[in-house]
């Protein structure tokens, strides 16, 4: 009987170190060294990938795996994962800084091309209608506004404008883009029309000839 009951005691104690060990182990956190092993075996695989770039990974899935791995201390026994994950990061960084900057590329440039379309869709106002509308303007400040609009054609204010008053070939006196506009601002009725226009090379008037007529 005092046999049967030391036997039973000497199991229960060896159960009891048994079960605090692995509740101790497992509470520490600390791994095996089959899991250490396999966790350093995978962090060199995925870095190798991410540094290689075979991963097929987004750039936020690459971060998020760095930062997975930087959870285990590898710098005492494994310092070269420690390097892989420096570099890494760099290279993770610098590919999100150019795509990010591609980006902004690609949106300045549908930008601009959603305002030269919408520029080109927009009724374009002649010179004709430009000599009518500041002749007709309700008051000065509105004639002025359609001076400045219409010399945005020109090449300058100072643009030649010439005036043939027959079919002789006989001039008036020449003036400039932006005398005549006012000029037609002053006497509010349009006496001319367009004979020839000479362009530059940014397609802007550079000499105009009106007919009287």
């Amino acid at each position: 009987m005092f046999k049967h009951l030391k036997s039973i005691i000497i199991i229960a104690m060896v159960a009891l170190v048994t079960i605090c060990g692995a509740t101790s182990c497992k509470s520490s956190g600390k791994m095996t060294k089959k899991e250490y092993k396999a966790k350093v075996e995978q962090a060199t695989k995925d870095l190798n990938a991410i540094l290689d770039g075979t991963t097929e990974w987004s750039l936020e899935e690459q971060q998020a795996r760095v930062n997975e791995i930087k959870q285990v201390d590898f710098s005492k026994k494994n310092p070269e994962i420690m390097e892989m994950i420096d570099r890494a990061e760099a290279k993770i960084a610098r590919e999100i800084a150019e795509r990010d900057r591609l980006a902004e590329e690609q949106r300045l440039a549908e930008e601009q091309r959603l305002r030269e379309l919408e520029e080109q869709n927009k009724p374009k106002t002649g010179l004709t209608e430009y000599f009518n509308m500041i002749a007709n303007a309700k008051d000065v400040n509105t004639a002025n506004g359609y001076i400045r609009d219409a010399l945005k054609m020109f090449e300058s204010p100072d643009a030649v404008v010439l005036i043939l008053l027959n079919n002789y070939g006989d001039y008036d006196r020449p003036t400039t883009a932006q005398n005549y506009l006012n000029y037609i601002k002053d006497q509010k009725k349009v006496s001319v029309i367009v004979n020839d226009v000479i362009y530059n090379s940014d397609n802007k008037i550079k000499q105009l000839e009106l007919k009287k007529k």
